[in-house]
């Protein structure tokens, strides 16, 4: 396998109702993820994107948390209908998508 030009890793984080930190999962990042594969095997970017399911990437409560490298960029808030956005701009066109970005008292 080539070395990707991108990693996208998307939180996937869940925790048991009641949990004094929310997670990922309370706000949808298994649709989130599973766009990102669909995205992958549409646009055909294997070899350049790599997709990656993680834990917790910290900030929980601004989740669906993503993270792109090589850049460090992370997207908060993302939801399955962001995921086309920050193919097409960010993994593509390698612009980041500043509406999504993670404020930096998080990151």
């Amino acid at each position: 396998m080539p070395r990707p030009e991108r990693h996208v890793l998307v939180c996937t984080q869940s925790r048991p109702p009641g949990h004094p930190r929310s997670s990922c999962s309370e706000k949808g990042c298994a649709g989130v993820y599973e766009e990102f594969l669909w995205q992958l095997q549409q646009r055909n970017l294997f070899g350049k994107v790599q997709v990656t399911a993680t834990g917790c990437l910290g900030p929980c409560g601004e989740g669906s948390s993503v993270l792109v490298y090589p850049e460090g960029v992370m997207y908060g808030r993302v939801k399955k209908e962001d995921v086309g956005e920050i193919y097409e701009r960010h993994l593509v066109r390698g612009e980041k998508v500043e509406r999504l970005e993670m404020s930096k008292e998080f990151w």
